[in-house]
């Protein structure tokens, strides 16, 4: 039971390889293990998802951050603040719940999660600590990385089986957005359009 099982090494981040292992630790299977995956969203640009579990109560969509010391932020503030050596260094991030929740959004664009109940579940490594309370949109959940499990775990205990009407479909279509990150040319493309975002952002 390894990493290599679900994903290439040189894929994605430490952080992200460490979340893969503690998944498979908890009994997944492999095969209901997507790493770094690229989404056509439907308009010709890919949206990347971290990780994305397929569970037998809906889909988990992970994204994992790596950050150090305070974190402040809201639900629909645009951006959240990381601050070190106590209040002399501060810097700005893309909210990560609105972030995830674009994720998800982008994922039941397919016709295959109709119905399907989707977890979005926000996870920080790193030595940080949430300064002040979030409220958390339905289905959502903002975790540190030792806590993250004993979540997963009662999302799956606390939540009816899902109806999923095709699960080969489902696993194949997120195979392919797993397959989509090994091209070169899709991979170039997305840090285009993001850095186009950030720039953007940036002089709005």
């Amino acid at each position: 039971m390894t990493k290599k099982t679900v994903t290439n090494l040189n894929r994605g981040t430490k952080s992200e390889l460490k979340m893969v292992l503690k998944i498979l630790k908890s009994g997944i299977k492999s095969t209901a293990i997507f790493h770094d995956i690229y989404l056509n969203n439907g308009s010709g640009k890919y949206c990347q998802i971290d990780l994305v579990v397929a569970t037998k109560v809906g889909i988990v969509v992970f994204e994992i951050k790596e950050y150090s010391g305070w974190i402040f932020g809201s639900e629909n503030q645009i951006n959240w603040t990381q601050i070190l050596a106590y209040g002399k260094q501060k810097f700005k991030f893309y909210n990560p719940i609105l972030q995830n929740k674009k994720h998800v959004e982008d994922l039941k664009k397919f016709y295959h999660f109709d119905g399907i109940p989707v977890f979005s579940m926000i996870v920080f490594f790193g030595d940080c600590e949430f300064k002040n309370l979030i409220d958390l949109p339905s289905r959502t959940f903002l975790t540190k990385s030792n806590n993250v499990m004993n979540i997963f775990n009662e999302i799956l205990q606390s939540n009816q089986p899902a109806k999923y009407e095709n699960k080969w479909e489902i696993a194949n279509l997120l195979k392919q957005a797993v397959k989509n990150g090994e091209n070169s040319i899709i991979r170039y493309k997305h840090i285009e359009n993001i850095q186009k975002l950030k720039t953007r952002n940036r002089f709005n």
